[in-house]
């Protein structure tokens, strides 16, 4: 399946659909948004990680809220018993932004201070999802 993606990306660049030099054309700023929990934070992290490998310099946001937070609490793991602290941080040191509901934590009774230190509260993920669009963003859903 890697393959395929990754073939799939040289035609694409070799024909000219999508620039090489990303900062060329400006930076592509991105919005992923996970709602859904775990499995599709793993996804989305594997997906963010792909995206910069072929445009390091995107601007990435990643929108958290309902089930979609859990990956961004402290000693939150995925279902192989990984941390997902590890992964969000080299993210984060790539510039990845990870904003999490913060309707959703009281919502759920979530002490705040259980949101990990490479993400941020937003008073509201679907506000917030619209504000970044209406800022040309593009949307993602893994």
């Amino acid at each position: 399946m890697r393959k395929i993606f990754l073939f799939s990306l040289m035609v694409i660049f070799s024909l000219g659909l999508i620039p090489v030099n990303a900062s060329a054309a400006g930076a592509n700023k991105v919005i992923y948004h996970i709602n859904l929990g775990n499995e599709q934070a793993t996804d989305a992290l594997r997906n963010i990680k792909n995206h910069l490998a072929i445009d390091p310099k995107a601007k990435i946001v990643v929108v958290t809220h309902s089930a979609g937070v859990d990956f961004l609490l402290e000693g939150a793991e995925d279902k192989n018993g990984n941390l997902y602290s590890g992964p969000v941080a080299e993210l984060a040191a790539k510039g990845v932004d990870f904003r999490v509901c913060q309707i959703t934590l009281e919502r759920r009774k979530i002490d705040l201070k259980k949101v990990i230190a490479d993400a941020k509260l937003v008073p509201s993920g679907v506000v917030e999802v619209t504000r970044l669009q209406q800022e040309g963003y593009a949307y993602l859903k893994p």
